[in-house]
């Protein structure tokens, strides 16, 4: 990662924006944004935030199932069907 191509700040945001966003979408990486040198905000491409949100949900659910698992929280496929009415 280019970290040193990835800060912007926030005054170039306000002077340029569309440049900005587009460099999130061409890079596929997010922007730091910065106020007097500290880092204050991220602009992310909204295709980037949607498959990282996808993924922390997915990664989220994994771990309760295998807390379940680890607590017998589950269900035999024959317990499953008929919690079904299959």
């Amino acid at each position: 990662m280019r970290f040193s191509e990835d800060i912007v700040p926030l005054k170039d945001l306000k002077v340029n924006p569309g440049k900005v966003v587009t460099h999130t979408q061409t890079a596929k990486r997010p922007v730091l944004l910065t106020s007097r040198g500290r880092g204050v905000a991220v602009i992310q491409s909204l295709a980037e935030f949607e498959e990282q949100s996808d993924q922390l949900e997915f990664v989220k659910a994994v771990a309760k199932g295998l807390l379940e698992e680890k607590q017998e929280k589950t269900l035999t496929l024959d317990e499953l069907k008929a919690d079904l009415g299959i």
